[in-house]
């Protein structure tokens, strides 16, 4: 356990290629505008999406850091487009303290989702969508007051917005933004959202995957291990893995999110309902 030294340096440097890449996208066709997006930039802002979630867990600077960690999340969240570190932060402790927990951990569907997402081409669009109900499920099934972290990452988020309209136009904004959508939707990457936690099995709710895509993703397949032990960074958890061999090795894994995203598309028995949901005791605030 312990701060990875290296992350701030390797989240620095993707947001500084973001920001490259909305100069040179400024001047190109809306039809390259969202071929980058998609094929370059969202895998770029997915990915910062994955840091943010290791720096939730303190892990840039150290639980004795713990505000230079949020500011860090703050940063990392510029190119992405839209805030959204200080809310991720907020409700995802509860993703780890009340997993599954029935109105508290808000990355279990609604019943509305799992009732009327049950067809293949109804679960395609709702792979589509997820930005949308990933973003907008917190607000209908756990509100929570609005936090000065919040107002801070919106307004610092807003200001870069509009310094990047003021200095290169709309392109480079909507190269942002389309990318982080589209690439939180139907795209190879986003296969973790189902790999997590959707129950492919009977009796296990939470699974690993330990294909390349890790590489991108600061080790976020390794999932079963980040669970076990949420402070231990994303570049330590393949070392869990083979510490505890033992523990892991026979668990039920996935191989390909790929394959994760066909499953769930097409097979009759996944859907968004298949999900361990519980009732838990909400556990006092120190």
């Amino acid at each position: 356990m312990g701060p990875d030294p290296h992350l701030k340096w390797i989240v620095s440097g993707m947001v500084f290629v973001q920001f490259l890449a909305c100069y040179l996208v400024k001047n190109l066709s809306w039809k390259w505008v969202f071929f980058w997006a998609y094929a370059f930039g969202g895998c770029i802002n997915h990915s910062l999406t994955l840091a943010i979630h290791d720096i939730s867990h303190n892990v840039a600077f150290g639980n004795k850091q713990a505000k230079w960690n949020r500011w860090f999340a703050v940063f990392a969240n510029l190119p992405i487009g839209i805030p959204y570190s200080a809310s991720f932060k907020k409700y995802h402790i509860d993703h780890h303290r009340y997993l599954g927990g029935d109105t508290l951990d808000v990355d279990i569907p609604t019943d509305f989702e799992g009732w009327f997402f049950c067809t293949p081409l109804r679960k395609l669009l709702w792979l589509f969508l997820q930005p949308l109900f990933y973003s907008l499920r917190p607000l209908y099934v756990n509100p929570k007051a609005i936090t000065q972290m919040e107002i801070f990452n919106a307004l610092v988020q807003f200001s870069v917005d509009l310094i990047i309209y003021y200095l290169w136009g709309l392109k480079p904004i909507i190269y942002l933004i389309a990318g982080t959508i589209l690439c939180m939707g139907l795209h190879p990457i986003s296969g973790h959202f189902i790999a997590e936690h959707y129950m492919f099995l009977k009796g296990y709710e939470t699974y690993s995957y330990y294909g390349p895509l890790n590489w991108l993703t600061f080790n976020v397949g390794y999932h079963m291990e980040h669970h076990d032990f949420p402070s231990i960074p994303g570049c330590k958890l393949p070392m869990v893995k083979k510490i505890a061999a033992e523990y892991y090795d026979n668990l039920p894994h996935h191989q390909s999110w790929i394959r994760v995203l066909w499953a769930f598309v097409f097979d009759d028995t996944i859907g968004p309902y298949s999900r361990v949901k519980r009732l838990c005791k909400l556990a006092k605030e120190n």
